[in-house]
This record gives structure tokens, C-alpha cells and sequence, in this order.
């Protein structure tokens, strides 16, 4: 008999499988929302042809789980793969470009609206 530490919490443990499962599958958006806790929000993001994103209202990190492209953030256009972590501020410009149909990425939303902003005097 498995032992606490054993047993999966659903609201824990995301699989890429389950993640992708709940896409649109026709028109509409291309993400999910699969976890929220506090500030933070999880979804997968797989946009399709083009991506339309605008600049949103908190902190998101990206982490790449399937595919490759260029990721455009502001004036720098950067190659990405599948492991890579990307950062977009508050606000932003950005988007991916180049990518294939297999482009799948996590989405880490988080902190207050308008983003963290460093205090004065740091970097």
C-alpha cells in the first residue's frame, strides 16, 4: 500500500499530457489556466501559425517545454529550444516567432499588476 508521500495531489502536480489536453482545440485562444495560487497563475501557451500576444499587466516567466523558434522581447530577438526559461516584464513587447506546431510552453504569471519594479539605486 503506498505510503502519503506516494499519492499525487492534483492540484500540485500538472503533467504536460493533462496540460496540453485542455487546449482549444478549434479557434479561440491557444493557452490554458491549469493552477493559481496567490499572485501566481500557471498555463500552457501553444499559439499556432502566429503569435498575437500583447504586452501583459504582470511579470511572466516562460519555460520552453517543447520546440524552438526566436523569441522577440523588446529590440532583442533571441533563439529559444525546449528547457530554455524567458522573462518578460509587465508591459512588454513580445512574442514568439518561427515556431512549429509542436511549440509547447508553460506561462508563470505573477506579483502585483504593472510587475515588480527593482527599488532605486538597484540594478
Amino acid at each position: 500500500m503506498p505510503d502519503e508521500f506516494d499519492r499525487v495531489d492534483p492540484e500540485r502536480q500538472v503533467t504536460v499530457a493533462e496540460a496540453v489536453a485542455q487546449l482549444p482545440r478549434a479557434g479561440g485562444k491557444r493557452y490554458a489556466v491549469l493552477f493559481r495560487h496567490g499572485t501566481l497563475q500557471l498555463q500552457v501557451f501553444a499559439p499556432r501559425g502566429r503569435d498575437t500576444q500583447r504586452p501583459h499587466t504582470r511579470d511572466e516567466i516562460y519555460v520552453i517545454v517543447r520546440g524552438s523558434g526566436f523569441y522577440v522581447n523588446g529590440s532583442r530577438r533571441v533563439p529559444f529550444k525546449a528547457g530554455d526559461v524567458l522573462f518578460a516584464a509587465a508591459g512588454e513587447e513580445h512574442r514568439f516567432e518561427e515556431f512549429g506546431e509542436d511549440f509547447y510552453t508553460w506561462v508563470f504569471f505573477y506579483g502585483p499588476e504593472g510587475g515588480e519594479r527593482p527599488k532605486a539605486g538597484t540594478p
